[in-house]
């Protein structure tokens, strides 16, 4: 099958899995648009990357990710800044860039404005950004690049074995804040170098990042622009207070938190391996790009 078809990556473990049973209603629902839909088969990240490029270079007319961030990273570093066009179900557990870009909650509604925005021949640009490491190897992110305390939580979780669960990310946290210390970072925002001494440093393009957290408040993803924030030391006691203002937003009145706007970031710091789209994206520094319009949403 070549040509003028919908690919679909789907996650069957998105959400914990209890999306699983929606999938063949999702699929019937792209199929009304009248292009068939071809269901990718991988095994792993790098194969749901590998698939969704030969469906791209195939002459995919759309490239659906069902899931959650982590899906819908995986089949970005196919689509942003080519001609083919991405659609979103959201299915996963934090759903953080389909939230931002208005992608409905419901997984067949998503599927049916999916369908819809392909008969109508409409789409809508999205920004992406482009992030290369100290090697020069680029990666593409969507949502948000964690560079601080959560990094490092997420760090050593991928390092744990025990407990499975959400309960290992838990301890992570806790062992984390054990250790927790102010870091020296070097940033470069648009050509204006800055030291600043930080525990949270973050850089997005939409506003949230692990299931909800509002690190961004203000982030638009079609804007052309990043947004850029840090905080100065707070200690565990000012960590511990300013983390439940994230779900609302409200940690940037805080006066020891920074927020900016820039097209080009530069993010270097001892010791920290960034994640972008909950996804690892390798050890700082990590040079960031938007590119306005690099999506063709399909929503």
């Amino acid at each position: 099958m070549t040509g003028d078809f919908i690919a679909v990556l789907a996650n069957p473990h998105a959400g914990r899995g209890r999306h699983r049973g929606l999938l063949p209603g999702v699929l019937q629902a792209l199929g009304a648009s009248g292009h068939p839909v071809r269901l990718l088969e991988a095994d792993s990240g790098t194969g749901a990357e590998r698939a969704c490029h030969r469906a791209v270079d195939d002459g995919a007319v759309a490239l659906v990710a069902v899931g959650g961030d982590g899906t819908v990273h995986r089949a970005l570093q196919a689509v942003a800044g080519r001609a083919v066009r991405f659609g979103v179900v959201a299915a996963g557990t934090g759903n953080d860039f389909a939230t931002a870009v208005g992608v409905p909650g419901n997984p067949r509604q998503a599927a049916a404005a999916i369908t819809a925005a392909l008969e109508a021949d409409r789409d809508h640009p999205i920004d992406a950004v482009l992030a290369a490491d100290a090697a020069g190897r680029e990666r593409w992110f969507c949502a948000v690049l964690a560079a601080g305390f959560d990094a490092l939580v997420n760090e050593r979780a991928n390092r744990m074995t025990r407990p499975r669960g959400p309960r290992r990310y838990d301890l992570a946290v806790m062992l984390e804040l054990a250790r927790l210390r102010a870091r020296d970072y070097t940033l470069e925002i648009d050509g204006e170098t800055r030291t600043v001494r930080a525990e949270i440093v973050a850089v997005g393009n939409a506003a949230s990042y692990g299931g909800g957290m509002r690190i961004l408040p203000g982030a638009d993803p079609a804007d052309g622009l990043l947004d850029v924030i840090w905080a100065s030391p707070l200690g565990r006691g000012g960590l511990a207070a300013l983390k439940p203002r994230l779900r609302q937003g409200t940690h940037v009145t805080d006066p020891r938190v920074t927020v900016l706007r820039a097209r080009h970031v530069r993010v270097h710091a001892e010791g920290i391996v960034g994640y972008a789209d909950g996804e690892r994206l390798g050890p700082l520094p990590l040079d960031l790009t938007v590119v306005p319009g690099a999506i063709r949403l399909l929503r």
